[in-house]
């Protein structure tokens, strides 16, 4: 295959390349097998269950470019990494017959110039990949080379390809827009409930987003002095030192920013005196991440308006969250919130209508100030299962092993001249990542405050 160089690296003579590849050892391994192994078989098996005598394709993608020769790191597609374990780049897993078969782009050997010249792939300049031997002993399935797959795939058995995450796979294979779109909506359904395994690593990324939080508190002096910013790049320490990454880009917003809700540009100042919202997760090593968001007041303390606005949030939140349990309604939170808010917008004079009249379907003028919905499911996506039916979610009801966020919020723009002047550019809002349990729900991210005065407390105590 073609070497992936680029036309300032040096030249490399017959001598030098023949010099190269003499005089290795073997890097191989023993690796233990992965700890979702079993669980990812039993996936497998559920998922070939339910297109019986059907090839299902569930590629992990490639790399993408950032800029010129510069890649973003690469994260696998979610679909194939549930179902595998694996997370090496232009990996093919190749569910058939209900065998599974994954085909991978192995360690480069040392008998082609790949290993020492090949920017992407080659082991000296993007580091060692496992060997085929070393993925199988570890994923606990069959591993062949990715150079067999067009072989694997000639046949002309009934096949599904999960689509749009890798290029190459879908020129390969003539595609039909409603069995491959079933075969995603089937993947994010069955991703719906998480296993034991999966709670786990939820509960870890949210520890782990705690701690981020925590080490922003603590410099907080140096937040001052250099703004958003600050904050972002500490909790990303955080997230890299113990997990994979953030979940997600960071939204880091002080004052007016944090009324736009996807703030990611991250540059302002920190002001006393204003609120700033934090909306920080971090993905795990085996990708489930956690979405917390807290709105804190900068200067340690509340405003007689920031906490009474803080409070109307935080009881919507509560509400949101006690809405939380099997069988309910995916909505119940939603809708259990947005009556708090409402009313809360009604005693601040705020609404044209009633709040009874604004919550009416045919209304929601109260949403100029929410926006948003309440709620979104959460796993290795942190908006997970985006493929399902919306006849499941998210219209349908909640079971034990879901989990979702629940995040209400009162964005006031500095422009809205609809409010009392001293509310524009201030935004809140409070997020917990729930799970649904046998008896009703258990917050993950319990272990950041929420009240106000355990706010306070709290970045008292870290600064």
């Amino acid at each position: 295959e073609e070497l992936h160089v680029e036309s300032h690296d040096p030249a490399v003579p017959a001598a030098y390349a023949e010099f190269m590849r003499t005089g290795w050892g073997s890097r191989e391994t023993e690796l233990a097998p992965h700890p979702v192994a079993d669980w990812a078989a039993r996936r497998r098996t559920a998922l070939a269950e339910a297109f019986p005598g059907e090839r299902l394709v569930v590629p992990a993608g490639t790399f993408k470019v950032r800029s010129n020769d510069t890649d973003y790191r690469f994260r696998p597609d979610t679909a194939h990494t549930w179902l595998s374990g694996n997370q090496t780049s232009d990996a093919v897993l190749v569910v058939e017959d209900g065998e599974a078969v994954l085909y991978a782009s192995p360690g480069s050997d040392r008998e082609t110039d790949e290993f020492f010249r090949d920017r992407q792939y080659g082991d000296l300049w993007a580091g060692r990949r496992p060997s085929l031997r070393e993925m199988t002993d570890s994923l606990g399935l069959e591993v062949r080379h990715v150079n067999d797959l067009e072989g694997a795939l000639s046949s002309s058995a009934k096949t599904r390809v999960h689509r749009g995450v890798d290029a190459r796979v879908d020129a390969a294979v003539g595609g039909d827009e409603g069995r491959d779109g079933e075969l995603a909506r089937v993947l994010s359904e069955m991703r719906l409930v998480k296993d034991e395994w999966e709670v786990r690593e939820l509960q870890e990324a949210c520890d782990i987003t705690t701690l981020g939080f925590e080490d922003s508190v603590r410099e907080w002096d140096r937040v001052l002095e250099h703004g958003e910013r600050w904050i972002e790049g500490t909790f990303f320490r955080r997230a890299r030192a113990m997990g994979n990454d953030l979940g997600y880009d960071a939204i880091v917003g002080n004052g007016a920013h944090a009324t736009t809700l996807h703030w990611i540009e991250n540059s302002g100042a920190v002001v006393p005196g204003e609120l700033i919202l934090l909306d920080m997760g971090v993905e795990g090593h085996n990708l489930y991440t956690a979405d917390v968001t807290r709105t804190l007041p900068v200067s340690g303390t509340w405003t007689a308006v920031q906490r009474d606005l803080y409070s109307l949030v935080l009881a919507a939140q509560t509400a949101g969250i006690e809405a939380v349990r099997p069988g309910a309604a995916f909505l119940a939170a939603h809708h259990a919130a947005m009556e708090v808010l409402a009313h809360g917008l009604e005693d601040l004079g705020l609404l044209p209508v009633s709040a009874e009249e604004a919550l009416d379907p045919e209304s929601k003028v109260y949403a100029r100030w929410t926006l948003h919905g309440t709620s979104h499911m959460l796993g290795m996506d942190v908006h997970d299962c985006a493929s399902a039916s919306l006849d499941v979610y998210p219209r349908g009801d909640l079971a034990e092993g879901m989990c979702l966020t629940v995040e209400p919020g009162l964005y006031f723009q500095p422009d809205d001249l609809l409010v009392p002047e001293e509310l524009r550019g201030i935004g809140i809002r409070i997020e917990d990542d729930i799970l649904v349990t046998a008896d009703g729900h258990r917050n993950l991210s319990a272990s950041l405050p929420r009240t106000s005065g355990d706010v306070e407390e709290w970045m008292g105590r870290l600064r």
